[in-house]
């Protein structure tokens, strides 16, 4: 997976089009990230003697194929490359081919 936590993604698809979030959490075997913010469902919960129950927001997972990394030099969404710099793969973006860090 090209992406990393904290990285700044630009939604493509869906509901949350075209919004800027970072990730919190990477899922690399499902293929998929939370990002924080995007991807909203409310949840009824059931009171219990642990909780009290009502209606909670819940952040469900997205497709990494629905989000694109934000290049923060340029600030254009775009692609992540790799380059070897003293034996170390290094991200690189695509469009102003300047290092992701």
């Amino acid at each position: 997976m090209k992406l990393r936590v904290n990285d700044t993604v630009v939604v493509l698809l869906g509901k949350d089009k075209g919004r800027e979030e970072r990730i919190e959490k990477l899922l690399p075997k499902k293929g998929k990230i939370i990002v924080k913010g995007i991807n909203v469902f409310k949840k009824h919960i059931k009171k219990t003697q642990d909780n009290e129950g009502g209606i909670v927001d819940i952040t469900k997972p997205i497709d990494v194929s629905k989000v694109a990394l934000k290049c923060p030099e340029c600030g254009k969404s775009t692609r992540v490359g790799y380059t070897v710099i003293k034996d170390k793969k290094q991200r690189v973006c695509r469009k102003c081919k300047k290092l992701i860090k």
